[in-house]
C-alpha cells in the first residue's frame, strides 16, 4: 500500500516537474521523464532490498554506484550554476532556468563527459537495479538507460543549435556518459 501511494505521489510530481517538457516532445526533457519515471518505479520496488545481505558483492557494486552518482550530480550542478551563466526562461520554454545555460561548460567533469547529470541517472539506476534484480527491475533499468540515451541525443541537438561550432568541437574532445568510454 505505501510502495502504491509513493508510486502515485511521485509520478506526480515528476509529470507535474516535467508538464512544459511534456508539451514539447521534441525536447529533451519529454524523454526524460520516461527516465525518471522509470527510476522512481525501480527504487519503489527495490526498497524493501536496500539493505538486504549488506556486504554482499552485489549490494557493494550498488553502492559504489549510488555514490559515483551522487558526486556526480551534486558535481554537474554546482558547475553548471557557477560557469553556465544560467539565463532566464521564456514562458512556456521547456527548459528549466538552471539548465538554460549561456555558455557551454567545459571544465571539471564536463571536461570527460557532456552530460554528468544524466551519466548519474544512469548510476541511479543501475545501483538501484542491483538491489534487487528480476525480470521487471532490469526492464526498468533498460527503459531508464534507453530513455536518458534518447535525452542527451536531444540536448546535444539543442547545443548544437545553440551554441554551433563551440558545441560540436566540445563534443569531439569529450565522451557521452563515461570519460574514455561512452
Amino acid at each position: 500500500m505505501i510502495s502504491t501511494v509513493v508510486l502515485a505521489l511521485g509520478s506526480l510530481l515528476i509529470a507535474w516537474l516535467s508538464r512544459r517538457s511534456l508539451l514539447h516532445p521534441a525536447s529533451h526533457g519529454f524523454s526524460r521523464f520516461f527516465a525518471f519515471q522509470a527510476i522512481l518505479a525501480l527504487v519503489v520496488l527495490n526498497a524493501p532490498s536496500w539493505f538486504v545481505q549488506p556486504f554482499a558483492t552485489r549490494q557493494l557494486v550498488s553502492w559504489l554506484l549510488l555514490v559515483v552518482s551522487a558526486v556526480l550530480v551534486v558535481w554537474a550542478v554546482a558547475l553548471l550554476r557557477r560557469l553556465g551563466k544560467p539565463r532566464p526562461t521564456a514562458a512556456g520554454d521547456p527548459c528549466f532556468e538552471w539548465e538554460n545555460t549561456a555558455r557551454v561548460v567545459t571544465s571539471g567533469v564536463y571536461g570527460y563527459i557532456r552530460h554528468p547529470m544524466y551519466a548519474s541517472l544512469l548510476f541511479l539506476a543501475w545501483g538501484v537495479l542491483l538491489k534487487s534484480v528480476s525480470t521487471t527491475t532490469l526492464a526498468l533499468a533498460v527503459v531508464a538507460t534507453v530513455a536518458l540515451a534518447a535525452t542527451a541525443k536531444v540536448e546535444e541537438r539543442e547545443n548544437l543549435a545553440r551554441f554551433g561550432q563551440e558545441y560540436r568541437d566540445y563534443m569531439k574532445r569529450t565522451r557521452r556518459f563515461v570519460p574514455f568510454v561512452v
